[in-house]
């Protein structure tokens, strides 16, 4: 009933002026006699009580049509109809009209009423990502400048060669997971609920090795199915650095460049890896930074991303090191999350208490802060949980 009251209005109800019932000439009747030389002129008067009748002409045609567009209902009959008569021409309301129906038709389906795949749900506003990378990622520089270049590139080329994989490497606490929701968010509309979104937790989804051939089908399943909904899906493997190196080498075809044999095409997927592996060279190269006296914004990504390179290269119990993910070079970017410092936290505190529209003051946010443990001994300088459990600990001075 909403729907099609909105097209009555946006259409003009049955026939614009006259409508609700009253005789359509009696809109003339109480503009009264158009002179010839008035401001309208008797040519443009006619003209408008022309398209005026046509639009009430139309008003069932176009219900119709919408129909048709939404519930797949009474196609036939609009499709006889359109042989029978159609519009004039030089006519361009029904083109109007038509568009409107197209905006009410996608409104709708913003439901997810008539949505056969995820793709009518893609939004990739990534204007909307950066912005909301510099206003709540803190402490992140080299974060923030990567993920929206690699994310902007991949989605703006035309036919890219292979999937777009990111891993994200540091401390817990530092904004991996953060980011990857924020993501999901901005390039679905439905963020991590999305049908063309799946996310893996390694413990809880593989959480035994003795289970490992049966996982793998399983998740190459769920990923060619995910990828058939969706031309372009995202994928997220939490506490990838858990993962049976077998899991990896299991999803490295979708991750390969891409050879067109008829299979699903991957090549509009993106994969996040999110680990904490590397956290400590990350946070070495940090700390060495500070004690030099240097700004940690002066790290570049060249640097640290090839000391973080070697350390995943070590032979570990990691998956990765055994994977043919790094051997093959699969892995686009390796995204480094610096440790937070006692400033970041607050920062993290102040977005807490605004997302919950509670006020703060700075006496608050910096003993939200002293609450938090920071390393090394010496130095106490970076937050040892990054700001992980910082919202809930702003119940403390809740009255």
């Amino acid at each position: 009933l909403g729907l099609a009251c909105c097209l009555l209005l946006l259409l003009g109800g049955s026939g614009g002026p006259g409508s609700r019932g009253t005789p359509r000439a009696s809109w003339e009747d109480e503009q009264g006699p158009v002179a010839v030389g008035g401001p309208w002129g008797r040519t443009r008067y006619e003209a408008m009580k022309k398209h005026l009748r046509a639009v009430g002409a139309l008003s069932k045609q176009y219900w119709q049509y919408l129909v048709c567009k939404v519930w797949q209902k009474g196609c036939e009959e609009e499709e006889e109809e359109e042989e029978e008569s159609s519009p004039g021409p030089g006519w361009s309301l029904p083109l109007v009209g038509q568009d409107y129906l197209e905006i009410l038709s996608a409104w709708y389906c913003s439901f997810g009423k008539c949505c056969k795949t995820g793709d009518c749900r893609i939004v990739n506003n990534i204007t909307g990502l950066e912005a909301d990378l510099n206003g709540q990622l803190h402490g992140q520089h080299l974060a923030k400048e990567v993920i929206v270049r690699a994310v902007q590139g991949f989605l703006q080329s035309p036919r890219p060669q292979k999937a777009l994989v990111l891993s994200f490497h540091g401390w817990s606490g530092t904004g991996k997971n953060f980011v990857a929701r924020m993501l999901a968010s901005h390039l679905y509309r439905d963020g991590l609920k999305s049908k063309c979104v799946r996310v893996f937790i390694s413990l809880f989804h593989f959480p035994h090795h003795k289970y490992v051939d049966s996982y793998k089908a399983q998740l190459k399943r769920q990923i060619s199915e995910t990828l058939q909904l969706c031309k372009q899906s995202l994928f997220i493997f939490d506490e990838a650095e858990k993962l049976h190196f077998s899991l990896l080498d299991a999803i490295r075809p979708f991750l390969a460049h891409y050879d067109d044999k008829g299979q699903v095409d991957y090549r509009r997927s993106i994969f996040l890896f999110l680990s904490n592996l590397g956290g400590n060279t990350i946070n070495e190269v940090t700390l060495d930074f500070w004690r030099a006296g240097r700004a940690r914004e002066e790290i570049s990504m060249e640097f640290l991303e090839q000391r973080l390179r070697l350390e995943l290269l070590e032979p570990a119990e990691s998956g990765y090191a055994h994977s043919h993910l790094l051997k093959e070079n699969l892995i686009d970017f390796f995204v480094p999350f610096l440790p937070l410092e006692y400033h970041h936290v607050k920062l993290c505190a102040r977005d807490a208490f605004l997302a919950r529209g509670l006020p703060y003051t700075e006496a608050v946010l910096d003993e939200v802060a002293k609450m938090m443990v920071f390393v090394p001994k010496e130095e106490k300088l970076f937050s040892a949980q990054g700001c992980k459990s910082v919202s809930q600990r702003i119940n403390y001075f809740l009255p």
